[in-house]
């Protein structure tokens, strides 16, 4: 499977730092709403959160989400400005150019990027369903580490979508995430249970291997 990642410049970074550099975290001493950090935007992205706190901002930083976005490139910012146009949260409404931008991020190699692209072609939300281009994102994202996309790609998998050739392969990644939530971890152990049914035991077992450290 062609790999669908490219990595960020040392120098596109540096060169986000100088054009944002006026910015600052939280809120400044004048109550003005200064831009997220990255590890605070990639938080709010893992929680769903990211299109909430955009509101709760009263839209202030729509600006500034842009530049980071469409100039900077910056991937956990094309995610968020991707998924603002295509709700039409704080801007005008643009599906076209907000898929767009996501997909900037998933070839950036941002995972929920990618995770989410996969759900939408296999959901046929703002694309024509299709499950050859769900699996191949999210089987994607699900090697990544992604808990959404294992328990997507295990599903449809177990449901007949899907080749046999990736079984061993999704079987592994969600047999060893480690899953907090337990109603997420029932489900992980119902879904692993349904696709070993298709699965020969020898194939199973090596499906349980350990993670490589």
């Amino acid at each position: 499977m062609q790999k669908i990642i490219k990595v960020l410049g040392l120098s596109l970074v540096a060169a986000s730092m100088t054009l944002v550099s006026h910015h600052s975290l939280a809120i400044n001493d004048d109550g003005v709403i200064q831009l997220y950090s990255q590890r605070e935007l990639l938080a709010l992205i893992a929680k769903n959160q990211h299109l909430q706190q955009v509101k709760a901002d009263d839209c202030q930083l729509v600006e500034d989400i842009k530049a980071r976005a469409e100039i900077v490139k910056l991937p956990s910012y094309q995610f968020l400005y991707g998924d603002m146009l295509a709700y039409g949260v704080c801007v005008e409404r643009d599906a076209q150019h907000g898929i767009y931008m996501m997909e900037q991020s998933a070839h950036q190699g941002l995972v929920e990027a990618i995770e989410q692209l996969g759900r939408y072609y296999h959901i046929g939300r703002f694309f024509q369903q299709d499950n050859h281009r769900a699996l191949r994102y999210l089987s994607e994202a699900a090697g990544l580490g992604n808990l959404n996309a294992q328990l997507r790609l295990v599903e449809m998998l177990g449901d007949g979508l899907g080749s046999p050739v990736d079984f061993e392969d999704a079987y592994h990644w969600l047999h060893n995430s480690i899953i907090s939530d337990n109603t997420q971890r029932l489900k992980a152990t119902q879904l692993l249970a349904k696709l070993a049914k298709l699965m020969p035991q020898r194939v199973i077992e090596r499906a349980k291997r350990p993670l490589l450290k």
